[in-house]
């Protein structure tokens, strides 16, 4: 588990299968022990995040809202 502390309790951890950025927007799959999660950020938090195929990444949903989390 991270070490951060969040109020989600929805929380997934998972491995990026693909990313995809254009000039704005990144699309991240991330896949879960059943299934593919998608989730769409700005480029510049993927960016910030260093996200890459492979990263194991924890996925929180809150809400409709899906936000990635990587140690």
């Amino acid at each position: 588990m991270i070490k951060m502390k969040t109020s989600a309790r929805n929380m997934i951890e998972g491995k990026i299968v693909k990313v995809e950025t254009d000039k704005i927007m990144a699309m991240v799959k991330v896949e879960i022990k059943t299934a593919v999660v998608t989730s769409v950020i700005t480029k510049e938090s993927a960016d910030d995040l260093q996200l890459k195929v492979g990263d194991k990444v924890h996925v929180m949903v809150k809400s409709t809202s899906v936000m990635l989390v990587k140690e």
